[in-house]
């Protein structure tokens, strides 16, 4: 979701990033699938492997696309919501400002999820929209709460103490203890007994209630990085060092983790997705940081920006239109020329149609937020 332009000092890292984690859910991995599949180029063919979800435990590139997105709107949280709190504005009005938002975010998912036909029995409830909301809620409202950056770390740290201890310790009826299993996992159990309709994973769903939970963690480890940045001053690389110091070190206890037994499973979010996901998105936001942001007269990352600011709007118009159609009207004459190259250029043209119309957005400085 893009902040609001023009009132707080933007970090241009901070949308491109976004944008370039958008671009892969809306064509780009698409795109390099279809490439793998017309060239048959072994190196493509191994990287198309990983713009698939794994099936259950496990981590590829795809798979970090949606935490990546809830890292980043932690990071904005100390840029938009420090400035108020600087201003002046109450904790409580800004604490009704961010669950307000929360509860928008949750009804635009049941929403995005077809809520508008009243099949109420079949109605997935749970969403990507209602996780980001939730989990901007948490991490926003221990930020609104909490006064020192030690503090916040502590909540995040004892989130992912709490989801670790959940996962591996509590009984769940009909299963025990520790049971990794798609049915057996104590979020599925939760999700079955709490949530109404139709589980997207049948016996869970991987946006659920624990899900949800144990994402706030990473978003509020989003605000820590944010905040560490914005604290800090003008770009340094002391700062950068710093951030990759700490990625390193959230790889490396993911990687214990996992080596000692407790997978990451991006469907059931256990704390070993979010350290891993963690040092993987605080590597990537701070490479962009030192290419973006030490250079502010670089123009290179203003198409990934146009898309980072109006990520929620491309998001749901894909679900709203047709892009694949509307390709194929302007672009399937030029694609019919092209043999086995048909697909992709109309993949290409679903791109290019996307980002003119965002940009259109921009220079209109239209930007959907919530």
């Amino acid at each position: 979701m893009a902040d609001q332009p023009g009132s707080t000092p933007r970090l241009r890292s901070l949308d491109a990033l976004r944008g370039f984690d958008m671009l892969w859910i809306t064509g780009l991995a698409d795109l390099f699938l279809q490439l793998a599949k017309v060239t048959q180029f072994p190196r493509l063919e191994a990287f198309a492997v990983q713009l698939e979800h794994v099936e259950w435990d496990g981590l590829r590139v795809y798979d970090l696309i949606f935490p990546l997105f809830m890292f980043l709107s932690g990071v904005a949280v100390p840029y938009a919501l420090g400035k108020k709190r600087e201003r002046g504005d109450s904790r409580g009005a800004l604490l009704a400002g961010v669950w307000k938002r929360v509860l928008i975010l949750v009804l635009l998912g049941i929403v995005y999820n077809g809520g508008l036909q009243l099949k109420f029995e079949s109605q997935r409830y749970a969403s990507v929209l209602g996780q980001i909301g939730v989990a901007y809620g948490i991490a926003a409202s221990i930020f609104l709460i909490t006064s020192t950056w030690r503090a916040r770390a502590i909540w995040c740290g004892g989130i992912l103490v709490t989801i670790a201890g959940l996962q591996l310790l509590f009984p769940v009826p009909g299963h025990g203890a520790g049971v990794l299993t798609p049915d057996g996992i104590v979020n599925a159990w939760l999700d079955r007994l709490l949530l109404p309709g139709r589980l997207h994973g049948g016996v869970f769903d991987p946006e659920g209630i624990l899900c949800a939970f144990s994402a706030a963690a990473l978003t509020l480890g989003g605000v820590l990085t944010g905040e560490h940045v914005k604290d800090s001053g003008p770009p340094s690389h002391m700062t950068a060092a710093r951030l990759l110091v700490a990625g390193t070190c959230l790889l490396f206890a993911g990687w214990l983790c996992w080596k000692f037994g407790y997978p990451p499973i991006k469907s059931a979010w256990t704390t070993t997705f979010n350290l891993l996901a963690g040092g993987i998105a605080l590597w990537l936001f701070t490479a962009f940081h030192l290419f973006i942001d030490f250079r502010p007269q670089s123009k290179w990352s203003f198409p990934l920006e146009v898309i980072g600011m109006n990520s929620l709007t491309i998001y749901l118009t894909e679900r709203v239109l047709s892009f694949p159609e509307i390709s194929e009207f302007f672009f399937g004459g030029i694609a019919q020329w092209c043999g086995k190259w048909q697909e992709v250029v109309l993949i290409v043209g679903i791109l290019v149609i996307e980002w003119l119309l965002l940009y259109f957005l921009w220079k209109k400085r239209a930007f959907l937020r919530v």
